[in-house]
């Protein structure tokens, strides 16, 4: 396996798992980006600012982790991953995960972290279609096409 990173893979989980549950206690929300970023509009008075303080931190925590997580964990790399895909294809690829959000009713980190959470059935519907086709397209990907 290339690239395993058990212990910022844990230290991510746990703070996935956390955040999940302080917007739960503290807003009564669930923690489908998704659903966050498709609700910011249209405006909603009192419901606007924790969606766009929520958003916000996903990149800049991208940020922090990629500027200062190498100094603290050696396993993480110290440049991000090149990927070999036009503009085009990334905002093709980008409306296939909308659209696939759409039609499920919710994006992975919706159905995966709360969905299960709260033993949803359709969110075990949804993450067991979302494995398998991770599964049928890496081994596409690797013994099909590469």
């Amino acid at each position: 396996m290339e690239h395993f990173t058990p212990l910022t893979a844990t230290i991510g989980g746990v703070l996935i798992g956390l955040s999940a549950t302080v917007l739960w206690a503290v807003n009564g929300r669930l923690a489908g980006i998704s659903t966050i970023a498709g609700n910011v509009m249209p405006l909603r008075r009192g419901d606007l600012v924790w969606r766009l303080l929520f958003l916000a931190g996903l990149p800049l925590g991208a940020w922090a982790g990629f500027a200062f997580g190498p100094s603290f964990f050696s396993e993480l790399p110290d440049k991000a991953p090149e990927i070999g895909l036009t503009p085009v294809w990334l905002v093709a690829a980008g409306l296939l995960v909308g659209i696939g959000t759409r039609l499920s009713n919710g994006c992975t980190s919706g159905h995966g972290i709360c969905g299960l959470a709260r033993l949803s059935p359709r969110s075990f519907v949804a993450v067991g279609t979302f494995m398998a086709a991770a599964i049928v397209t890496v081994f596409i990907v690797r013994h099909v096409v590469g």
